[in-house]
């Protein structure tokens, strides 16, 4: 089976550059025979920082370019002059990407909007020269300072789709059909369980000109916790709708039964989505006359709003989308952000293609500042 190129998980090595080493230089020039300390600052380690780009929409791109290195700084030289700064480097990432720390499952940070950009590893400060330690009684210093050592740090970047209304459903319930007739969405639909093998985006367009953003996961069924089916991976996908739609089809002989499934799937992997609005959608209504819907009626929980619909003849098509509408724009209280910026979840701590990210890298000693006129002094320290 050829590989998706729908790529939502990367783990990835990142490496901030070094501060460049002060320089102690001593002026020399002729007919100014004590010219004083002029030896200049390092330039600071490059940056690292997370920047969102609407022009991508998977993080495929940084599948197979795992190790990002920012520049060093320049030492500093003589007459005053400051080092070069390393260059900084922006990873464009797609917006609604996460960045964990691989190691303890903490948080970094987000980004949400296109242009939004977050230092993810600050470079380290450069050195000072000997200028910056001439006093009334230190006239003559030959020390500087070393730049800072760069940060490493192993990062988990997730991608969590943003979408206002998220399909939840077990397998083969007809939440690819529903996506495919109220968007331009085209999904792979076949009369198998396990046709949908990632999510999918879908813009549906409302009355008057509005619209909303449905997702589409792929199916759960009972022990996705434990990781049966496809697991609990695609969840996070859900984290920021504001509404979830679970998808039980007409024909199933428990739909109660079917709804706690799913509850209990998603309470086993974050709690807090029990917060967010939910709504029942019992698909493929075509099957069933009036009658039996009115025998349906009572084993559905009074207190969660349902729709009878089918994607196929269009009944109840609208209804739905007047109900997603009303739960978006009208009761929508709850704040999905302690959701996305909870630490990471312990089944994407492990990597089926992860390897050994992080290397020994081994530098070659700076070379000797012919300036120096005299040793470095490896206890100074930086005021913060």
């Amino acid at each position: 089976m050829a590989e998706s190129n729908f790529v939502d998980y990367v783990k990835i090595y990142c490496r901030s550059g070094r501060g460049g080493r002060g320089s102690s230089h001593f002026r020399r020039e002729k007919y100014i025979p004590k010219g004083g300390p002029d030896g200049g600052n390092g330039g600071r380690g490059g940056d690292i920082y997370l920047r969102a780009n609407r022009n991508y929409w998977t993080l495929l791109h940084l599948k197979y370019d795992r190790h990002i290195y920012a520049t060093n700084g320049e030492s500093g030289g003589a007459n005053n002059r400051t080092g070069k700064d390393g260059e900084d480097v922006y990873l464009e990432v797609p917006m609604g990407t996460v960045a964990y720390d691989a190691e303890s499952g903490e948080y970094l940070c987000d980004v949400r909007q296109d242009g939004e950009t977050v230092l993810l590893l600050k470079g380290g400060r450069g050195g000072l020269g000997n200028t910056n330690f001439k006093s009334s009684t230190n006239q003559a210093p030959r020390y500087s300072q070393s730049g800072e050592p760069y940060r490493e740090m192993v990062v988990v970047l997730q991608l969590k789709l943003l979408a206002d209304v998220g399909l939840v459903g077990l397998p083969n319930v007809g939440k690819s059909t529903l996506l495919s007739v109220v968007s331009a969405a085209k999904p792979k639909i076949a009369n198998y369980p396990f046709t949908t093998l990632e999510p999918n985006l879908g813009i549906v367009n409302y009355r008057d000109g509005r619209s909303f953003v449905m997702a589409d996961i792929p199916g759960i069924i009972e022990g996705a916790a434990e990781g049966r089916g496809l697991g609990i991976r695609f969840l996070r996908h859900i984290e920021r709708n504001s509404v979830l739609l679970f998808i039980i089809p007409a024909d199933s002989d428990h739909i109660l039964e079917d709804y706690n499934i799913l509850v209990r799937e998603l309470e086993k992997y974050n709690p807090e989505l029990m917060g967010k609005n939910r709504l029942l959608g019992i698909s493929k209504s075509d099957l069933i006359d009036e009658d039996l819907k009115e025998l349906l009626e009572p084993t559905i929980p009074k207190d969660l709003p349902h729709v009878f619909f089918s994607a196929v003849s269009g009944e109840g098509v609208q209804r739905l989308k007047d109900l997603i509408w009303e739960n978006i724009t009208t009761n929508n209280f709850h704040d999905i952000s302690p959701l996305v910026r909870r630490n990471l979840h312990e089944s994407a701590w492990e990597d089926p293609e992860e390897d050994d990210l992080m290397q020994t890298v081994y530098y070659e000693e700076d070379e000797t500042d012919e300036f120096a006129g005299g040793k470095m002094l490896d206890e100074d320290t930086y005021d913060e």
